[in-house]
């Protein structure tokens, strides 16, 4: 399978969550959520680790530009239930390593994740507070430890970069940004309900509760307009 390419970002029009765990096993990688803040943001620096790596959809404006360029059956696939799908089909095979989130949710993480899935190897975890005294010594540590998976939850776009500096230190391993994704397992934000989920519009219920955000749902305006002139 080949990645089309949305204002220069290169996503992969994967049909389901099966196809793009197969992917991914296969072509190890940073995989990255994409949608569309990021296509409409993108940025020289961003777009080398998006094309990079494995970008697929996780927001229905990536799904929305995807479909209208011919692909009829991509889905959106939400990275917060993707890395527990991707431990739940490895968990006996290979180890991980977590980073991201304050220190008492890392490790509320970690303890939520070995009752869950018994005898996961997690070759090590840390906070997301991380001074740049304190980066080497992760990727020493990693590079050291090799952990087959990598999962880092510091939002976007500094957790891709952190994970572009983990890659060259560790190619072999799998890379997915996370964002809150460990505040959302362990409890502490909630998610949208299941409903709102299933019709697509967990963006508005989140702009529902945090009616900040709309200084950043407002871009998916210009995005629909660009994407219905033919512009992405």
């Amino acid at each position: 399978m080949s990645p089309i390419l949305l204002n220069g970002v290169a996503v992969y029009p994967f049909r389901s969550t099966e196809e793009l765990l197969d992917h991914t096993l296969q072509h190890p990688g940073i995989l990255v959520a994409v949608n569309a803040e990021k296509i409409l943001h993108a940025t020289d620096e961003t777009r080398a680790i998006i094309n990079s790596g494995i970008g697929y959809c996780d927001g229905i404006g990536a799904v929305m530009a995807l479909k209208r360029k011919g692909y009829p059956d991509v889905i959106k696939i939400a990275g917060c239930d993707l890395w527990l799908e991707i431990i739940a089909r490895t968990y006996t095979s290979k180890s991980i390593y977590l980073v991201g989130a304050k220190p008492e949710v890392i490790k509320e993480t970690v303890t939520k994740l070995q009752h869950e899935y018994p005898g996961l190897q997690i070759r090590g975890y840390r906070d997301g507070y991380i001074k740049k005294e304190d980066e080497n010594a992760l990727l020493q540590d990693i590079a050291a430890k090799k952990p087959d998976l990598v999962f880092v939850a510091m939002g976007s776009p500094r957790q891709e970069y952190l994970m572009q500096r983990m890659q060259q230190q560790h190619p072999e391993a799998i890379y997915q940004g996370l964002g809150g994704s460990f505040d959302v397992y362990t409890g502490h934000v909630e998610r949208a309900p299941q409903w709102w989920i299933d019709h697509k519009l967990e963006f508005a219920y989140r702009l529902l509760k945090q009616p900040t955000r709309i200084k950043r749902q407002i871009h998916l305006i210009r995005f629909l307009f660009l994407l219905i002139t033919n512009r992405i």
